[in-house]
């Protein structure tokens, strides 16, 4: 007997044999169950989920010669027709090669018609959107008005271009998918009852490569076994699909996580002799780096997920949580940008040389302050030289560390904090309430007022007319008791509208700002580099892109 496909041979019987469609397969029986079956049904999904291995089982439970059940028997002369692919009553149709409206007209001729043989006769049209539009519109007269003896299974990759009429007929399934995992547990059944030898590793590599496809990774399957003579083991799938080998991955996880550029290089050249693919190397590199932070953050979630869970654990409690997350993010985009690259290699070693420029740098040592040691007056010293004396020294001093002290943590002592400052005066009110324990609209409208008076305990403000509609009871109230808690006294407020008398706090942020942005832009467009551009190139500033960078931000760029 001439060898069959692994993907024909496992193809499942029963919708008990199907993997991962628990949510597709779940109403298929309760209407085979309960005899509350639709006259079509669509399924929709991406290539070898099991939309016509699923459409065919629904054919054999309509026509099984025990009764319709979702457990059709198998065994009588239907059910073993329709597993041969010769019976007389499925009529299964290939969209895609019969798209023309003379096409449709043809296979509808005989709709009318009794079922030879069986109690349905089954249409499986695949592919069903590549039908053309007057197809469609054959079709749908006979959607609208079935003969009760025919259904129709559609089946599709691209459900979004079937015609709204044709979908609100249906009854429409969405397969999703498979996971690895649901893919990987199949693989390594039909392994064990097939008894070929392999190990964990190339079945989950296999099972990762069939990218959702159940079909795919039974093709995978039957090469990988063609390629290692009889067994699938690790090394002839990583060679077949043109990965990496696992200790590539861990040797460049290593270099990543020492920050060496020369041994991430080193690997890469490794690597390259055995023409890898890359793209699916840097696919490899971050998985890795997902189960990392798994093991970090979720431990007990790599158990199932990783074969060298190991490695992946002691290198988890070796690297940072951020440089993990780091690496990630950099990874995936460089994926993106992977096909953009002069050549797949230098792409490659580009991400992983991204990945260590961006490494944060360790944290540098703070400078002590030296002893300032106390100035003793000469003899024939003035009085004030003396006092001055120690003023200038401390001066020089701190100026000295300052000058020698990065901005860094520190692990000196923290010295003891200065003396609360006084409260503002009201008459600084911008710094009132900046001060003040406000938020939301609260804050919003104190920002908008300006202080007309303020006599003993009782403050006048006015709120500018634009902003009316801000002013309630409510928040006038929280207002004044906000003043009562920061000035320690009662506080008699009164808000009236009206046009501010001097600058209101918002008014005084926004000329700042105003005045700042306008100091940035007199000083780019000075800068000789920026003059150089503009005279070469006959360029332009771009006056809405200049902001203000503060000066914590410029401090740690």
């Amino acid at each position: 007997m001439s060898y069959q496909a692994l993907a024909r041979k496992w193809r499942p019987r029963q919708f008990a044999d199907v993997v991962g469609q628990e949510h597709v397969l779940r109403p298929l029986v309760n209407a085979l169950d309960h005899d509350r079956l639709h006259h079509a049904f669509l399924f929709a999904g991406t290539r070898g989920v099991g939309k016509t291995t699923i459409a065919r089982i629904l054919a054999k439970a309509l026509n099984c010669e025990q009764g319709v059940s979702a457990k059709p028997c198998g065994e009588c002369s239907a059910c073993q027709a329709l597993d041969e692919g010769r019976f007389v009553d499925l009529i299964e149709v290939d969209a895609a090669s019969r798209t023309k409206v003379d096409d449709t007209r043809e296979l509808l001729e005989n709709v009318q018609y009794a079922p030879t043989r069986g109690r349905y006769k089954v249409y499986l049209i695949d592919e069903v959107h590549m039908l053309s539009g007057h197809s469609f519109n054959a079709l749908l007269k006979t959607l609208e008005e079935p003969p009760p003896h025919v259904k129709f299974l559609f089946a599709t990759t691209d459900p979004q271009k079937l015609p709204i009429t044709v979908l609100s007929r249906c009854l429409q399934f969405n397969l999703k998918p498979l996971l690895a995992a649901e893919i990987g547990a199949q693989l390594t059944q039909i392994l064990n009852e097939e008894a070929i030898a392999f190990d964990a590793p190339s079945v989950e590599l296999i099972a990762r490569a069939a990218d959702g496809s159940m079909r795919d990774a039974l093709s995978l399957l039957d090469q990988a076994i063609a390629h290692g003579g009889g067994a699938v083991g690790e090394a002839d799938v990583r060679s077949m699909l043109g990965t990496i080998e696992t200790d590539h991955v861990r040797a460049l996880l290593e270099s990543l996580a020492a920050g060496d550029a020369d041994g991430v290089l080193a690997v890469v050249a490794q690597m390259a002799d055995r023409l890898p693919n890359f793209s699916a190397a840097l696919d490899e590199l971050l998985l890795a780096l997902y189960h990392i932070s798994l093991a970090q953050l979720v431990p007990d979630a790599l158990a199932d997920r990783a074969a060298d869970g190991a490695f992946l654990r002691d290198l988890a409690t070796r690297m940072a949580k951020e440089d993990v997350q780091l690496f990630y993010q950099i990874g995936l985009l460089g994926k993106r940008d992977l096909p953009l690259a002069p050549d797949p290699r230098s792409g490659f070693e580009m991400v992983l040389l991204r990945m260590l420029a961006f490494h944060p740098a360790e944290p540098v040592a703070r400078v002590s302050s030296p002893a300032v040691p106390k100035p003793v007056a000469s003899p024939g010293a003035a009085p004030g030289e003396a006092s001055a004396q120690p003023a200038a020294a401390e001066k020089s001093t701190r100026a000295a560390v300052t000058a020698t002290e990065p901005a860094q943590n520190t692990t000196d002592p923290i010295p003891p904090a200065p003396p609360p400052a006084a409260k503002p005066d009201t008459g600084d009110w911008s710094s009132v309430v900046n001060d003040l324990n406000l938020t939301g609209l609260v804050k919003e409208m104190a920002s908008h007022t300006s202080l007309a008076s303020h006599e003993g305990d009782k403050i006048v403000l006015v709120l500018d007319e634009a902003c009316h509609r801000m002013l309630t009871k409510e928040r006038e109230v929280a207002l004044a008791e906000a003043l009562r808690e920061f000035y320690g006294r009662d506080v008699t407020l009164r808000i009236s509208t009206g046009t501010p008398p001097v600058e209101t706090p918002a008014q005084y942020k926004r000329r700042l700002q105003d005045e700042e942005k306008q100091a940035a832009l007199e000083a780019i467009t000075a800068d000789d580099r920026v003059q150089a551009m503009i005279n070469k190139f006959d360029a332009k500033v771009q006056t809405d892109s200049v902001r203000r960078i503060d000066q914590s931000d410029s401090g740690n760029s």
